[in-house]
């Protein structure tokens, strides 16, 4: 194995959206036949949507972040009240808490699940908190079931971020259902995709799903007539049209990534210095892998190493959100407030991931990777 090259050639990527024929062809039906904006195509996605995540409504957005913000707009979060949530996640889970003009609130995750920990979170929440915000991060579920007896004690708002959740479930219930209102990305990196920017606000609460879809279109009562201060965050019916074809894919894609990270954790486990994801074969959670996360103390020189040998690998967070540049300034957050999610951002590495990664590829990987520990052993 190469430990280093000056510009290795990429054999395996971390990620590989798909954009097949019936998808190119579903796009161009779709700008031929179709306004571009509010075509059929968004309303059946939306439809389709719901009724694949078991709720009543799915409202489209143009993006993951924009479908948090206009869920806790449509769930009346007034301006101060507190948001708890995760620090490892995404920037955007917080940001859209901000822009809602709500105030994050951080509570540390369960290193093992690395998802909320529900009993850091009990003692987080007071009489200030209006809603929690659970991130099913990498597409593993939060602890739902005591998360939402939190909740209930509390009079919480429970929203999921499922951004990275797509088709995950918890006890046979889909992300998206498992709260009041779920939020989903399709950004290309995303389990399934609308290639492009795009996202989807799921809940039974019609009177939140009503006030969702104004929201997302300008505030509009009705052609010209606007009774809310709305925004601009429609999704394009191209988009929406790519998405039913993706959609239609979903589980089946899932379960492919699914029988790579069993693969993976069949080939890895006898590194003891590389923790392996969680498989969520107890407690009733069927995760969907949207990245497979190895955690080892030697996470930098080990990308170093993957991509010498043409691996990609990625860094799923390099900090955690509290110690971002713009919440340190903003809030004089510092290191040690959350040493759990400080650790996985210390030492995660997301391995490639995709329906189509063959056993050969996943066998070169874990060939690499071997080869990397064996290396370090005779160093020491």
């Amino acid at each position: 194995m190469k430990e280093l090259s000056e510009a290795p050639k990429v054999r395996i990527p971390l990620g590989k959206p798909v954009f097949d024929v019936e998808m190119e062809e579903a796009a161009i039906n779709a700008l031929r036949n179709e306004r571009f904006v509010s075509g059929e195509s968004v309303r059946k996605f939306e439809e389709e949507f719901a009724k694949y995540c078991g709720v009543d409504y799915a409202v489209s957005t143009n993006s993951g972040t924009d479908a948090l913000q206009i869920a806790f707009i449509a769930a009346n979060l007034v301006r101060g009240e507190r948001v708890v949530t995760s620090p490892a996640s995404f920037v955007a889970s917080s940001n859209a808490i901000i822009h809602a003009e709500g105030l994050p609130v951080f509570s540390d995750i369960n290193l093992e699940t690395y998802t909320l920990d529900p009993e850091l979170l009990s003692r987080i929440v007071d009489s200030k908190t209006k809603a929690v915000l659970p991130v099913h991060l990498y597409g593993y579920p939060a602890d739902m079931d005591a998360i939402n007896a939190i909740a209930e004690k509390h009079g919480l708002i429970v929203v999921e971020d499922a951004c990275q959740a797509h088709g995950a479930s918890l006890n046979g219930r889909k992300a998206g259902s498992l709260g009041d209102i779920g939020c989903f990305s399709f950004y290309p990196s995303k389990n399934m995709t609308v290639a492009g920017d795009g996202g989807m606000i799921t809940t039974n609460n019609k009177k939140i799903a009503t006030k969702a879809a104004k929201l997302r279109d300008c505030g509009r009562k009705s052609q010209y007539v606007h009774d809310m201060i709305g925004y601009t965050a429609r999704l394009n019916s191209v988009n929406a049209a790519i998405g039913r074809i993706q959609l239609r894919h979903l589980d089946a894609w899932n379960e492919q990534r699914r029988k790579v990270a069993r693969d993976y954790c069949r080939l890895l486990y006898d590194i003891e210095q590389l923790a392996l994801p969680p498989s969520g074969e107890e407690g009733g959670a069927k995760p969907v892998f949207h990245c497979f996360v190895v955690r080892t103390k030697r996470r930098d020189r080990l990308k170093t190493w993957l991509e010498a040998n043409g691996i990609a690998s990625g860094i799923h967070y390099v900090l955690p959100i509290h110690l971002q540049p713009i919440y340190r300034k903003m809030c004089g957050y510092k290191k040690g407030m959350y040493p759990q999610s400080e650790e996985l951002c210390r030492t995660c590495l997301s391995l490639p991931i995709y329906p189509d990664l063959s056993s050969s590829e996943l066998s070169f990987i874990s060939e690499t990777i071997h080869g990397f520990f064996e290396q370090q052993a005779k160093l020491n």
